[in-house]
């Protein structure tokens, strides 16, 4: 009987054992650590409540604890007060003549024949499957990153992480950042590594990253999503355009049109419309004469 009660007493400690670390690991998200985390990263009580609720779409997410500390306290953490006042000077508020010159210039045109020239074979085959006129390509990629050139500068979580603290942005950055967060996490990337434009848009196409996860496509079939490759990049702005009402093979761009929305879509902003059309219009215009 004496034997029964230790084995039994020692089957108990066992399981309470068990059920102790299986609660310290359950519970590695307590509050303190919770709390200690949203302190380190968050400048005023607004960003620490954005956090918290990126915090709990982390977990909802299943992704790992540690991961989640390694970003929060990374010395890489900064905020930049100049992203801010880029949001203040956006040069889509300029008139509209004063917002092309930036855009439709001589060189702008020239390499954006050359660009064609040189990607001819790839757009050809993604129109062959989205039917996304190539040009409309050509001119996107040309106001985005400048053909590849300009893409990158500032980093995106720094660009996600300074707009949460700004009272005008902090809603959209938040889910912005979730959705980078979620990116890197699936990716294996470190999330200091990527850089983008100061509102937080990265790749040759400048996708924000819910608009990359929702729409950038594996075009080559590497199994790899790469916002630096022009084959799956021109497959992903395709995608977009055409998942946001883009009539496959159709050129007609005119005000309203479903073509014309898909570009507004793109970046809502008139200016910006009328500036990538034109620049198409320009760039076949310049490829006739050659």
């Amino acid at each position: 009987m004496k034997k029964k009660i230790n084995l039994f007493l020692y089957i108990l400690n066992f399981l309470i054992n068990c059920n102790l670390i299986a609660n310290e690991n359950l519970n590695i998200w307590n509050i303190e650590t919770k709390t200690y985390l949203l302190k380190q990263i968050s400048n005023n009580e607004s960003a620490y409540q954005s956090y918290e609720r990126i915090i709990h779409s982390m977990e909802s997410y299943d992704i790992k604890p540690d991961y989640i500390k390694q970003i929060f306290l990374d010395d890489r953490v900064k905020f930049d007060i100049n992203i801010i006042k880029r949001f203040e000077n956006q040069s889509e508020k300029l008139s509209y003549e004063k917002y092309k010159k930036i855009f439709i210039t001589n060189n702008r045109i020239k390499n954006g024949v050359k660009f064609y020239n040189k990607n001819k074979d790839m757009l050809e085959l993604v129109n062959s499957k989205y039917g996304v006129d190539a040009f409309l390509l050509v001119s996107l990629s040309g106001v985005e990153s400048n053909y590849g050139v300009n893409n990158s500068s500032n980093l995106v979580f720094t660009s996600l992480h300074t707009q949460i603290h700004d009272e005008k942005r902090k809603l959209w950055a938040e889910k912005e950042m979730t959705e980078f967060i979620k990116y890197c996490y699936e990716n294996n990337i470190d999330p200091f590594s990527l850089r983008g434009s100061y509102a937080g848009a990265f790749g040759f196409g400048q996708f924000i990253p819910s608009s990359f996860r929702a729409y950038a496509v594996d075009f080559d079939g590497d199994e790899i999503i790469e916002p630096f490759d022009w084959l799956d990049v021109f497959a992903s702005m395709s995608n977009y355009l055409i998942k946001n009402g883009y009539k496959n093979n159709s050129n007609d761009f005119s005000y309203k049109t479903s073509n014309w929305n898909s570009i507004y879509r793109y970046n809502h902003s008139k200016n910006y419309v009328n500036v990538i059309l034109e620049l198409r219009k320009e760039i076949i215009k310049e490829l006739s004469i050659q």
